[in-house]
């Protein structure tokens, strides 16, 4: 003789719906066949679209120039591009000048923009609300905008052709974002970690410098890649202000292989190529933290 046992029914659900001991619950939420092969087909797309120009430049770099402009993914492979490139150009100098000027604004920028965002977060100041409302509204400002008074400020202080012009250029850009976004990173810090350094004899600095700074390694890692992408692939404000091959960075340095009856595509492209490397080295070192940072600076800001 067997018995029966009478799960227990929700209310608002009749038994037949509701599970058995035995059986297993409905799984939900699957998707069809169709569906699955529409979105692996999309997601194939969007890669094949995202990945093609960065192909495309660096099989061109491979290609002679005879054969620079043709639709052959893969003509005659040979280095010449590069050889020329750094042989018969100036391009090692105008690599060294990027880095010069990119690795200064990093630095200074990571700097500034810590130390700012930390004050704002944390002290209360005559003007606080002054100085915060200027960070955003500077960014409010297109470059067509500002590159003529910058340009008249930078020659009255004479800096124009100057590495350090460009240098303070770029920090007006890319400091006041990232001062707003290491301030959201600093609101979730909780403060219990400056009181304790303040009992333990720190100065205000040094409780930022030895307690903070450590925990805000996300900030501070989007900070840099921000801060030194900025200054690598910024082509305005280098060509307006810098001239002379000795004095070019990057962004000048390639429209020399741009003129009205033509371009060079072989060397462009090859120095397209080497360009790419620096910002892909500072993403692969800075990937890890730039989620983190990138969220936890916008939880408050």
């Amino acid at each position: 003789m067997t018995t029966t046992t009478n799960a227990p029914v929700r209310p608002g659900t009749s038994r037949a719906a509701a599970p058995t001991a035995r059986g297993k619950r409905p799984v939900r939420g699957r998707r069809s066949p169709l569906a699955s092969l529409a979105l692996h087909l999309t997601l194939v797309i969007a890669s094949v679209i995202a990945v093609f120009p960065v192909l495309w430049v660096f099989l061109t770099s491979l290609k002679p120039a005879e054969y620079a402009t043709t639709t052959d993914f893969v003509k005659e492979t040979t280095f010449e591009n590069y050889g020329k490139l750094i042989a018969d150009t100036e391009f090692l100098t105008w690599f060294g000048n990027s880095l010069l000027v990119a690795g200064l604004t990093t630095v200074l920028g990571v700097f500034v923009a810590a130390t700012t965002g930390y004050a704002v977060s944390r002290f209360r100041f005559p003007g606080k609300r002054g100085l915060m409302w200027t960070l955003l509204i500077t960014q409010m400002f297109p470059v067509a905008v500002l590159i003529v008074p910058i340009y008249n400020i930078m020659s009255r202080l004479g800096l124009l052709n100057e590495p350090a012009g460009l240098v303070i250029t770029y920090l007006t850009i890319a400091v006041p974002f990232c001062a707003w976004m290491m301030k959201g990173f600093f609101d979730t810090i909780p403060r219990e970690i400056d009181e304790s350094g303040q009992v333990d004899g720190l100065t205000p600095f040094g409780t930022f410098w030895r307690l903070i700074l450590p925990l805000a390694r996300p900030g501070i890692a989007v900070t840099a890649f921000y801060s030194f992408i900025t200054a690598w692939g910024e082509v305005a404000y280098a060509s307006a202000f810098m001239v002379g091959d000795e004095n070019l960075t990057l962004a000048g340095g390639l429209q020399k292989f741009v003129n009205q009856y033509g371009a060079q595509w072989g060397p462009m492209t090859a120095a397209s190529v080497l360009i790419a490397i620096p910002a892909a080295i500072v993403f692969l070192f800075a990937q890890r933290h730039l989620v983190t940072g990138v969220s936890a600076g916008a939880v408050k800001g």
